[in-house]
């Protein structure tokens, strides 16, 4: 049963946020992966594709084809993601093992060539994307479902939608961009009172950040 503040207690006795609603796989990710800070451009730009495949979808249907998502898109290797001609948008069209949408395939392959652009302007996609990391005192004081449902976009995922589309990228909207800035670490929206958010900020705390600071108009 979840309480009025967005936890849900399992099996094991621990609080933690409500959405991954008992799925094991989802359970999983809940506990070992998101909100955890990222700095690997492999992961990240895979992170970044498979939120815009999700866009109309639940992160769920996503995760449960994430492998599937790996071995079509060449383990997310956006150098050879941006090598992805017609032949291989036709065979991702005819995979059912993914989300068969050309736009967001043609997205995935077109933002494949920006990464590889945005790297040799910044040296690592890392050190772009955590430029827009939100500054402590921006962040709320108190974090429940009520208060994380006021948080699908902010004004860094907004500066950082705006920075992306600026060099080309697509399926970079500010909400599909704090989604990303959750699951990555650049913030850590696990409600208060869940078992892993002290995990969470411990890591946050003693991740070495390697961009600058955060670009907000």
């Amino acid at each position: 049963m979840t309480d009025t503040n967005g936890l849900i207690t399992g099996e094991d006795g621990k609080a933690r946020c409500w959405w991954h609603g008992g799925d094991p796989l989802y359970l999983a990710y809940h506990d070992s992966e998101w909100g955890r800070p990222q700095a690997d451009d492999r992961r990240l730009f895979e992170k970044l594709c498979l939120e815009g495949f999700q866009s109309g979808l639940s992160w769920l249907t996503i995760l449960r084809k994430r492998e599937n998502f790996r071995r079509a898109f060449a383990g997310f290797d956006p150098a050879a993601v941006a090598r992805f001609g017609e032949a291989d948008i036709q065979r991702l069209l005819q995979d059912a093992g993914i989300v068969r949408h050309r736009g967001k395939i043609t997205s995935a392959i077109n933002n494949a060539a920006r990464a590889l652009e945005l790297q040799a302007e910044a040296g690592s996609l890392a050190a772009f994307f955590w430029r827009f990391e939100p500054a402590p005192l921006s962040r709320p004081s108190q974090l429940d479902r009520a208060t994380l449902a006021g948080l699908a976009q902010t004004a860094e995922s907004k500066a950082l939608a705006k920075a992306l589309k600026g060099r080309g990228w697509s399926f970079v909207g500010p909400t599909t961009l704090y989604a990303f800035m959750q699951a990555t670490g650049m913030v850590n929206d696990h409600l208060d009172g869940c078992c892993v958010r002290a995990e969470i900020e411990a890591a946050r705390a003693a991740f070495a950040r390697p961009g600058g600071p955060a670009e907000v108009n």
